[in-house]
């Protein structure tokens, strides 16, 4: 998978980008967790989520946040890592001109970083927000959500708890136009240690419904990932 650096508000962002040869296929942001508790463009969750997209047709980036890994800057509270998502959003679609969806992913403050800049690049079609950290973070920006997605979250997870999470979505599910899908992971915790298996293919299914794909049972497995791109 090539290493791609671009810029960003505060220098250079570093990440990885999975192409493929469509000009016109969808384009995918996956968003790493905080940088200030070991979040990585190589998280696991992240590195699933960005295969399993590539898988279903998309060219798809995720990027290391300012002062992670080769990233220049420093962490900004969210806000400067609002602007770096931005940035790698105009970065893909510069790659990806012709793109026909365009698609956000974030994991745990990922989360909370994609559906922020959600609100503000009504290109966006569509969201997946993994373990959303609603007793941490002010999530009523979100009036109205412009766009349907999927919030998925573990059942023991005790960073972002259930009842946090169960709050946000209902909250979401009273506005009208768009249609929010929630599901949880049985046993699963905040990095899914146990349930990574449940939760990739809970977003495959979503994702597989709303592009209007076959079901996985009808599909061939994924290849292997690259050995040396593994965390």
């Amino acid at each position: 998978m090539p290493e791609v650096i671009f810029p960003g508000p505060e220098g250079r962002l570093e990440g990885r980008y999975h192409p493929l040869k469509d000009k016109e296929s969808p384009i995918a942001l996956i968003l790493h967790p905080h940088p200030k508790f070991g979040g990585t463009m190589n998280n696991k969750v992240v590195y699933n989520l960005h295969y399993l997209f590539h898988g279903l047709g998309f060219s798809v980036l995720r990027f290391n946040f300012r002062g992670v890994g080769r990233s220049q800057g420093a962490f900004d509270e969210g806000i400067g890592e609002l602007s770096d998502a931005a940035s790698a959003l105009d970065y893909l679609q510069q790659l990806k001109p012709d793109a026909r969806q365009c698609w956000v992913a974030g994991f745990s403050f990922g989360a909370w970083i994609g559906m922020q800049l959600l609100m503000r690049r009504p290109e966006i079609t569509g969201f997946v927000s993994v373990s959303p950290p609603a007793n941490m973070y002010d999530f009523s920006f979100l009036a109205p959500c412009p766009s349907s997605g999927l919030v998925i979250n573990g059942e023991s997870d005790r960073i972002a708890p259930p009842p946090d999470v169960d709050k946000f979505v209902a909250k979401l599910k009273t506005q009208r136009g768009i249609t929010i899908t929630h599901q949880t992971v049985p046993e699963a915790n905040h990095f899914y240690e146990r349930g990574m298996d449940d939760m990739v293919g809970g977003v495959e299914d979503y994702m597989r419904m709303r592009m209007n794909l076959p079901p996985r049972d009808s599909i061939e497995p994924l290849p292997a990932p690259d050995a040396d791109d593994a965390a």
